[in-house]
């Protein structure tokens, strides 16, 4: 035994050793006699070495006074050579296997990557170790960051979930390695760790695994089956246009509950592509934005508690299957946006939360380190580590997956180092101040990182305070976002709605309040899942007055907010009207739509839709010079009055919205122009379960000045209702 490094060994037998590879494997006598094999099965009762490449038998190994510690020699004149290993077991089974330990070039030699692209080396990656110019031997690189462990092995189902068998080697740099031959796609697998203490910590998920099982075992599992072939070229190559001046009109949708089947269970990837690039389609929705589909391991929080930033959530299927619903909604000229959650992740003893027995991925200290909102652990952004790790991330979306955009959520938790803290329960920056510099400068760099490799793809900023240049270049001193949602407007609007039509009067400056700030960012405004559930209600039945107001009102809001300069996002369901809150545990209420009303809602929608998508005047909505009010303070008869002009040409169309229950036969309204306006959409048609109150469909303006201008026209407004009319010049 004087060739067996003492000292390695007793850490190999006590399942603590960082350098397996200076004790297993082939190792040269320290008396130069020759070559040893150490091989250490702890429930092996005999070993035979086999040629790699054929059933020559080599050697048979000598147990050695230690059980499961096998041993064999060859003399001095031997060479160095690759094998297998025949294993016996107290129960008479045998096993054969190719010992990783002959192979630490495949184990220590990182493949080439950016810190972009960690993923590329971190996880589980697919690799081969070169055996002759014949033969390679296939198999599955570990690699793990986690500087505090005192010792790691990788634990699965190929080594029946036992520390001993596969400790991993780190070479000082904090990465724990190693290479396991035969191990393909599909395997399942964790990290046992055991912390400088001593303590062996519960099993961790990988942190870069791209796929992970779901309740109990949350096991991580090899993933390398491509089948998927992209079909999307046509999309992912198109053109690069000016997104703010293009239609945006998002449908948000939670994947489990938007349609189910069977016994309330929730649709596969494959079968919510089959039934919603159409619906999509139809609908004239230019882009989803799915919440998170990152694994989770609580339904109950949507997927904004994520255990797997790498991983699809396998709730719905592979991730193979996730990439076929992706490309068939880019067949069909539809992005896909998808929620990301950097600012915080749950305390879940597999995952990221003191992986290694230390703060690894949080602060330290709770009152920087602990959302008390949510319960959950904030990612500490003055960490290299952690910055490359979740930009790396969002780059794997985009590239793996041909994700167009990101929605980062919860932003304004990680701006501030107070939020949702009282005094006391906060610790100030350097300067004294509530803003959190690490976090600041993590989100430039995240933006420009997207910005600069991905010019298809652009990032969304949830952010609800009045936190300045959000959608701003980081050039100039922004946060690099191509968008912010608008908080403000929604919760103005959603106010102002709610009221009774005749309390609206004395609140008419929270619908024109949000035009003085509309372009201080590049807005999108959101009625989202947020919007629909913990009690807040339905859209409908946010809505007052009987059945008919009701939708009349919802109908006006809808024309508002798809007249209003920003881009759009609904929730699904907000559509046709879904009339129960929203839950995640069964599907929305499409039998709905055999009611008029909500069938009408939806056909609305729809019509919104296309003439977003198709009204020039309606997309320039990100400059002052795309908007002009007509009429914002009449309070008495709650109607608003506005321009929308297309960029670089006369087009342009005029909206008006009455928040009221009270036609009006002759209101005068002042106009920019000359000619003939056409109504091309009023939400109060028959169609829609209007009242039909205004059938003229054309207008000739008049040389009567009113609001400012030279020439007007004389509408006939419906009640409670959006009515857009289209310049047609002289006709």
């Amino acid at each position: 035994m004087d060739l067996i490094k003492n000292a390695l060994i007793g850490d190999v037998l006590n399942t603590h050793c960082s350098d397996p590879f200076g004790c297993l494997g082939l190792q040269e006598s320290s008396s130069k006699k020759g070559l040893s094999l150490i091989v250490w099965q702890p429930e092996a009762t005999a070993i035979r070495v086999l040629a790699i490449d054929a059933d020559t038998e080599l050697a048979t190994m000598n147990q050695t006074s230690h059980k499961g510690l096998f041993s064999a020699h060859w003399p001095k004149e031997s060479t160095r050579f690759h094998y297998r290993l025949e294993i016996t077991y107290t129960d008479n089974s045998t096993f054969t296997m190719v010992d990783p330990y002959q192979f630490p070039n495949t184990t220590f030699v990182d493949p080439e990557h950016h810190q972009a692209s960690l993923y590329k080396s971190q996880g589980a990656i697919r690799a081969s170790a070169k055996v002759n110019d014949q033969l390679s031997i296939q198999g599955t690189r570990f690699a793990v960051y986690a500087p505090a462990a005192r010792s790691i092995s990788v634990v699965g189902d190929f080594n029946s979930w036992d520390g001993r068998t596969h400790p991993m080697s780190s070479n000082g740099d904090g990465i724990w390695r190693l290479f396991v031959p035969d191990i393909n796609h599909g395997a399942r697998y964790k990290f046992e760790i055991r912390a400088k203490n001593g303590d062996i910590l519960p099993h961790r998920s990988d942190p870069y695994a791209q796929r992970i099982e779901q309740f109990p075992s949350f096991a991580s599992v090899t993933c390398f089956d491509e089948k998927h072939q992209w079909q999307d070229e046509a999309w992912v190559k198109r053109p690069i246009e000016d997104i703010y001046e293009k239609p945006m009109s998002i449908y948000e949708l939670h994947l489990g509950s938007w349609r189910r089947k069977g016994k309330n269970q929730p649709l596969t990837y494959l079968e919510i592509k089959d039934q919603l690039v159409p619906y999509i389609q139809e609908m004239g929705y230019t882009h989803v934005e799915l919440l998170p589909i990152t694994e989770y391991p609580f339904d109950g929080s949507w997927g904004y508690q994520p255990v797997g930033l790498y991983a699809v959530t396998s709730r719905f299927g592979t991730p193979e299957d996730f990439k076929a619903l992706v490309d068939a909604l880019h067949q069909a000229n539809i992005g896909v946006i998808m929620d990301w959650v950097p600012a915080h992740f749950p305390a879940d003893s597999h995952g990221l939360a003191n992986f290694d027995g230390s703060k690894q991925y949080e602060y330290p200290d709770p009152k920087k380190g602990w959302h008390p909102e949510w319960n959950s652990l904030i990612y500490d952004f003055g960490k290299e580590h952690v910055v490359n790790y979740l930009i790396s991330n969002a780059v794997y979306w985009l590239e793996e997956f041909h994700i167009d955009g990101l929605r980062v959520d919860a932003v304004a938790s990680m701006l501030y180092l107070d939020y949702s803290r009282e005094d006391g329960e906060w610790i100030p920056n350097k300067d004294g101040g509530n803003h959190n510099y690490e976090a600041i400068d993590f989100l430039r760099r995240l933006n420009e990182t997207v910005y600069l490799n991905h010019p298809h793809c652009f990032t969304v900023a949830e952010e609800s305070t009045a936190f300045s240049g959000v959608s701003k270049p980081t050039y100039m001193n922004g946060l690099g976002f191509g968008f912010k949602w608008n908080m403000g407007w929604m919760n103005d609007s959603l106010d102002y709605i709610k009221k009774d039509p005749i309390y609206r009067q004395h609140h008419q400056g929270e619908l024109s309040f949000s035009m003085v700030y509309a372009f201080d960012e590049q807005f999108v405004l959101p009625i989202s899942h947020d919007e629909v559930v913990h009690g807040k209600g339905s859209m409908i039945t946010k809505m007052p007055g009987d059945t008919w107001q009701k939708f009349a009102n919802l109908r006006a809001f809808s024309a508002y907010m798809y007249f209003h300069p920003g881009k759009k996002l609904n929730f699904m369901g907000n559509e046709f009207a879904q009339g129960q809150e929203w839950s995640h545990e069964r599907s929305l209420d499409w039998h709905l739509l055999e009611i008029e009303y909500h069938k009408a809602q939806q056909t609305l929608s729809k019509d919104l839709n296309h003439l977003y998508q198709h009204e020039t005047s309606l997309h320039y909505d990100h400059s002052h010079q795309g908007f002009e009010w007509i009429s914002y303070d009449d309070n008495v008869n709650s109607i608003l009055a506005f321009v929308r002009k297309a960029k670089d040409s006369d087009a342009h169309s005029v909206a008006v919205i009455n928040f009221t229950p009270t036609p009006h036969d002759n209101y005068r309204i002042g106009v920019p122009k000359s000619g003939c306006y056409q109504v091309i959409i009023n939400t109060d048609d028959d169609q829609y379960t209007g009242s039909n109150f205004n059938e003229k469909r054309e207008y000739q303006t008049q040389t009567v000045n009113s609001h400012g201008r030279d020439q007007s026209i004389e509408l006939h407004i419906p009640p409670l209702a959006g009515v857009l009319l289209k310049w047609l010049g002289d006709v």
